[in-house]
């Protein structure tokens, strides 16, 4: 449990940080609610909201794996996927000159991680 803690806790970092970043834009271009038409606040609202949307289910599925035994060996690789491949989605989203290479590969890297892990469970359930 001790990689998947880790893990939680960066996460928490970088949700932190993202949520601070809106915050900060939000009284920059004093908008209460929604973007108010400010496309850097859009933005940074979509990768906060995507973030939310994604790592929570993430989390669950690695901590269910720790729980049900994966190795190490198979968990720190997903859990490293994880963290590197939501920050690499919110760095290339936030970009008003949005490098799509960015957003891909931490896309690619979120879906493995949930894909990954969803197999390490089912093997772990039928191993017993």
């Amino acid at each position: 449990m001790i990689i998947v803690s880790l893990t939680a806790a960066l996460l928490a970092g970088l949700y932190i940080y993202l949520s601070f970043y809106v915050i900060g834009l939000r009284r920059r271009h004093r908008v209460a609610l929604g973007s108010g038409g400010h496309t850097d606040l859009e933005r940074a609202m979509r990768v906060h909201a995507n973030f939310a949307e994604y790592v929570p289910f993430a989390l669950v599925l690695l901590t269910l794996c720790a729980l049900r035994g994966l190795p190490e060996a198979l968990l720190a690789p997903l859990c490293a996927a994880l963290v590197i491949g939501r920050a690499l989605h919110a760095y290339g989203v936030a970009q008003d000159n949005e490098n799509f290479r960015f957003r891909t590969v931490g896309m690619i890297a979120s879906f493995g991680v949930l894909a990954g892990a969803a197999v390490c469970l089912v093997v772990l359930a039928i191993r017993g």
